[in-house]
């Protein structure tokens, strides 16, 4: 897909804020791009079963390692394993996310908002990209959910991290991991980060709308597909960074106003803080194993958002055909 020219994404200087990010104040939000499965109860003890690939650890009873090492994880199956729909009192219920998130003042003011008007500008950036290759973007639902949750990729629990389900198509995402994000994980945070994992789990979904998913197996090992696929959704966040400023959402304004070099430098230390090496030298036993590699260094994974950000193409993100991922 070619890039929607080599615009930089406005940046107004260094703060010191935790979350910079502006939206335009009269832009419309989409709250249907969310479901909120939030306050319908548990989900029936299902925790923690969802096939995620990327070499995905699994390591039961390790909350913070298995959040850690599958963060960004993607499902290879695309049948699923025949847990589909909401878990046990679990019912969508968009009305009040409908009526606090209209505009990117609410957006400014509350975090959901915010969260809605990233996701919005997300999906705004690949409908464009995808019609500027005469290919056809279909947008995917992000669940907000408390707790477990049923997917197409089976159940899974607030402790798996947020995650991309081709086998329904859906982001999954408990909002407390962005707090998990600061206290346990020691990021700096901030909205732009946010936007980070969450570009990054869209980043998944154009791979399994291209069929890139589709081809790589589950392997671990530092040049293995599922390094390859992770880093290129890296990537893939970082070119919306670069146009985040000058995508048009459905109202004809850009939903973000600015991306300032502090908002940058967040994201960065978030992907710093979710490479292989930091997980095992410093949430596991303090041994760095490449053979497990399925998401790559932190220095790669800082390498290819930078890429994606620094040129805002897309097509620069090809992790399959470089012989050197940084």
């Amino acid at each position: 897909m070619r890039p929607t020219g080599r615009t930089q994404a406005r940046v107004r200087g260094t703060c010191t804020e935790g979350i910079v990010v502006r939206f335009d104040d009269d832009a419309g939000l989409d709250t249907s791009e969310v479901s909120d499965l939030r306050g319908g109860g548990g989900g029936g003890g299902i925790g923690g079963r969802v096939a995620l690939g990327g070499g995905g650890l699994g390591v039961v009873g390790v909350v913070i390692y298995l959040l850690l090492s599958q963060f960004g994880g993607v499902s290879p199956s695309s049948s699923g394993s025949g847990l589909t729909g909401l878990g046990s009192g679990h019912q969508v219920n968009n009305s009040s996310l409908a009526q606090e998130c209209r505009t990117g003042a609410d957006a400014n003011r509350n975090h959901d908002c915010a969260v809605v008007a990233m996701i919005n500008s997300i999906q705004d950036y690949w409908t464009d990209q995808f019609a500027r290759s005469g290919k056809t973007y279909r947008k995917a639902t992000t669940n907000f959910f408390n707790g477990n949750v049923r997917t197409g990729c089976g159940g899974a629990t607030s402790d798996t991290g947020p995650f991309y389900c081709p086998a329904d198509s859906q982001v999954y995402i408990d909002l407390s991991f962005f707090s998990e994000l600061r206290t346990r994980f020691g990021a700096q945070g901030g909205a732009f980060a946010e936007a980070y994992v969450l570009a990054h789990e869209y980043g998944h979904h154009v791979q399994n709308l291209l069929g890139t998913s589709s081809r790589v197996g589950s392997g671990s090992g530092p040049t293995s597909g599922s390094v390859r696929l992770e880093l290129q959704a890296d990537c893939y966040a970082g070119a919306w960074g670069n146009h985040a400023s000058t995508t048009p959402s459905s109202s004809g304004k850009p939903l973000i106003t600015d991306v300032t070099n502090d908002d940058v430098k967040r994201a960065l230390d978030t992907a710093s803080r979710i490479g292989d090496d930091y997980i095992q030298r410093n949430l596991g036993n303090g041994r760095v194993d490449t053979s497990q590699f399925t998401h790559g260094t932190s220095a790669q994974r800082e390498k290819w958002f930078t890429t994606g950000y620094s040129t805002g193409d897309p097509a620069r993100c090809d992790t399959f055909g470089a012989r050197n991922l940084g």
